[in-house]
């Protein structure tokens, strides 16, 4: 049975102590950034040649600059919403909600680039997915609807089942990391800039298309109602999985681009499980795409945890519809998860027709674009938030938060512009759409309480 939350205290419904705790917080990290991206952004980034590792490192320096930025601002906040709850409190309403709901776009947008990428893997371990899109589409939309209905159950039964899939992604990942140096050709790193453009624009090129693999980066905040001692547990989860993932990400990436040549990488639409079969048969294909099959499903389950909770955040403030604020008895947003994963299904139906790697690059485009504008905000968030609260910020500190929050905006600003025209084009257009919703929103609460008033 839903219950409704009272909207205007904010109150959640069930106790952080028996919440999410370190272990199931850095897993909900990992997995939500290793999961789709690194299983198929190597055939993404094949066009590009070597020169990709270019945009893995600064995206990996960006990354970790961003994961800062969000452990200071967890030991602000608590509330749930992460992006979302930060840029309300610090920029007011309307930022809010535009943020909230950029974000949401981000998340939704995600579930269903993932559920492409589980379909691909999937289709190597049973070839008749591969070969009928009908049967690829109907695993994807499976996947998503299985989860949704496990995330409804409740928040531990998400984080048991977030724990055992980043354990078991990382395994085959970390196996082709170390032992893949001894199939690497050094005539695969050469010429090192395939795509015909500048080194600059190729580099900012892949550092927007492996943003995708650090989306997520943020998830411990998200859930912050949820996490147990959120002021310590969530900056340390964030910080200890973004290191962890770069460093998987870099290794990973270089062994493919060595071991594969360009064209046969770019063709591949499951490159790592092509690279297990050079360097171990036909067996090690199986064990990685099954890996990348657990992967990708961890990562979809962590996705569907967060489409619940951004808006569930939103709403407990009366920026979002009150519909996402209802609850179950367990203490789940379960409308706001079945409304999420409409939208994730239903871009998964009109993107299916595409190939399998040129719809999942746009669909990673478009969610990287929408998950950028919430960054870029949150970069100068804690400052915004210190003073609003009166507090006093000595010279020494307001140098070093104004000096991190700089790095984060201009880094996410750079990633924006990589991200190309069209992409940003329909990004803001799909960020422009929410503010009828948003006025909508207003005028119902206005009217609402002009009723009460009259009564």
């Amino acid at each position: 049975m839903d219950q409704k939350v009272n909207t205007s205290s904010g109150t959640l419904p069930n106790k952080a102590k028996s919440g999410l705790g370190l272990i199931a917080c850095i897993a909900l990290v990992v997995g939500n950034m290793i999961g789709s991206g690194i299983f198929l952004l190597p055939a993404t980034l094949a066009q590009f040649g070597a020169i990709s590792m270019g945009g893995w490192a600064l995206t990996s320096l960006g990354a970790i600059v961003l994961a800062l930025i969000f452990g200071r601002l967890a030991r602000l906040s608590s509330k749930p919403g992460g992006p979302y709850a930060y840029s309300r409190e610090g920029y007011g309403d309307f930022a809010g909600f535009l943020i909230a709901w950029g974000y949401w776009i981000a998340l939704w947008s995600g579930n269903a680039a993932v559920a492409v990428a589980f379909t691909g893997y999937l289709g190597f371990l049973f070839p008749a997915i591969a070969q009928n899109s009908l049967y690829g589409l109907g695993a994807a939309l499976i996947a998503i609807w299985f989860l949704t209905m496990i995330n409804i159950r409740g928040i531990k039964e998400a984080g048991l089942v977030q724990i055992i899939t980043t354990v078991l992604k990382v395994l085959p990942l970390a196996a082709i990391g170390l032992l893949g140096w001894f199939w690497l050709q050094p005539d695969n790193f050469t010429p090192a800039n395939l795509s015909g453009q500048s080194n600059l624009s190729a580099i900012s090129a892949t550092a927007a298309l492996t943003l995708w693999a650090y989306l997520g980066l943020e998830s411990a905040t998200v859930p912050a109602g949820n996490v147990y001692r959120p002021e310590v547990t969530i900056p340390r989860a964030t910080i200890l999985g973004v290191l962890l993932a770069a460093a998987i990400y870099m290794s990973v990436t270089a062994v493919a681009i060595g071991v594969l040549s360009a064209d046969r990488l770019a063709r591949s639409e499951a490159p790592l499980a092509d690279v297990a079969v050079v360097m171990w048969g036909g067996l090690g294909g199986i064990l990685v795409a099954a890996g990348a099959v657990v992967s990708t499903f961890g990562t979809l389950n962590g996705f569907t945890l967060l489409s619940g909770q951004v808006p569930y955040g939103a709403a407990l403030d009366r920026v979002f519809p009150d519909i996402f604020a209802r609850v179950t008895e367990a203490g789940t947003p379960a409308n706001a998860l079945i409304i999420s994963n409409v939208l994730a299904s239903l871009l998964v139906v009109m993107n299916f027709s595409r190939g399998l790697v040129e719809a999942f690059t746009f669909i990673i485009l478009l969610a990287t674009m929408a998950s950028l504008v919430p960054y870029a905000f949150c970069a100068f968030s804690e400052i915004v938030i210190r003073l609003r609260r009166g507090e006093t910020l000595r010279d020494r500190s307001l140098i070093g938060i104004t000096g991190l929050g700089m790095l984060g905006f201009i880094y996410s600003l750079w990633a924006i512009y990589g991200s190309g025209e069209d992409v940003v084009f329909y990004g803001f257009l799909l960020l422009l759409a929410g503010i009828p919703v948003y006025v909508l929103i207003r005028v119902r609460q206005a009217n609402s309480t002009s009723t009460e008033t009259l009564y």
